[in-house]
């Protein structure tokens, strides 16, 4: 009866994968593992104080057994064969298939699901909004205690981390579809006004300081892009000149800096847009976020302002990229 109970309970679980991965659903790795940990949880509690003991029992019994039949034997003055019988004793009190799958993978499982939760995730880079900071295919870590430790699944904030920076390379899920995740630079902070115009970056009405690099060679398209390295003031100088944050970006003259198609999003009432580009207010408890590749990237000028419950994590530091290793190292 277990046997069927379990298959159809690693059936649901393999099916709701293979219809996530052929796209038929929208998957949640988080809930995913949750389910996944409560289930073999259960499991597990129940091959602990219930199963185990009972196998345990059964090969005591059939020691007891054993003994008496050869003590039986002897006093008939018969000499009971020699036989080892530990490997048959050892069958008995092994876990059965359904124990192994469940039980057997519970601590893995919860252990994943809460380094996952409560301390790093991993995430691969899928698109080139944040060249040159980050590459397609670069493999990071993201801090998910950083901005203060939220629960898993539902994503409620339960303690206080460090406030969010401009400059800070953020995860967040997609405003108008939360199951997904984005990363993009933190540009503004609540209270901050956001222009961008004519491809000059101002907050609260002060140019952000941006000096020409050279040149960024883009391998996929085989050209040279120009590359500026942009000075970002921190979150605490409402108008700094002192403390600041350097990351690179890319800039194509063929680009213009009008924003064409921008979504009717939450607050854009705060916001102006112009054949210059755009002038935002951010609203408090949200973000206005950016990519480093600023000409292609899909980004709080089209889409709006992320708020505070959306945030996943701080990206720290990129631990691989299977097409070059110098990309190891920490996120700027």
């Amino acid at each position: 009866m277990m046997s069927f109970i379990t298959a159809c309970v690693l059936g649901a679980f393999a099916t709701y994968i293979g219809s996530w991965y052929l796209g038929y659903t929208e998957g949640n790795f988080a809930l995913l593992l949750f389910l996944a940990s409560v289930v073999t949880g259960i499991y597990w509690l129940a091959e602990q104080y219930y199963f185990l003991p009972m196998r345990l029992k059964n090969v005591q019994e059939q020691q007891e057994q054993e003994h008496s039949r050869d003590t039986q034997l002897r006093n008939l003055g018969i000499t009971p064969q020699e036989t080892d019988r530990s490997a048959a004793h050892e069958e008995m009190a092994r876990q059965p298939w359904w124990l192994d799958w469940t039980a057997g993978l519970f601590p893995v499982i919860v252990m994943v699901f809460l380094l996952r939760s409560f301390l790093f995730e991993p995430f691969k880079i899928p698109s080139g909004s944040m060249i040159p900071t980050l590459l397609v295919g670069d493999l990071i870590l993201v801090n998910k205690f950083h901005y203060g430790v939220r629960l898993p699944v539902i994503n409620t904030k339960i303690t206080d981390g460090t406030p969010v920076e401009r400059g800070d390379v953020m995860v967040f899920r997609f405003p108008p579809k939360p199951t997904l995740d984005y990363i993009k630079r933190v540009i503004g902070v609540p209270g901050d006004e956001v222009s961008y115009l004519n491809k000059q970056l101002k907050i609260n009405g002060v140019p952000v300081p941006k000096k020409e690099l050279p040149e960024f060679f883009e391998e996929e398209s085989l050209r040279y892009i120009k590359q500026f390295s942009e000075d970002l003031p921190l979150s605490h100088d409402q108008q700094p000149t002192s403390t600041l944050k350097t990351h690179p970006l890319l800039n194509e003259d063929e680009r213009p800096a009008f924003v064409a198609g921008a979504d009717n999003f939450k607050y854009k009432e705060l916001c102006s847009y112009s054949v210059e580009g755009f002038i935002c207010k951010v609203p408090k408890g949200h973000y206005f976020m950016m990519g480093d590749n600023r000409d292609n990237s899909l980004d709080s000028r089209y889409w709006g302002f992320v708020p505070d419950e959306n945030i996943v994590g701080k990206a720290i530091f990129v631990w691989m990229n299977f097409g070059s290793l110098r990309r190891i190292g920490s996120i700027n």
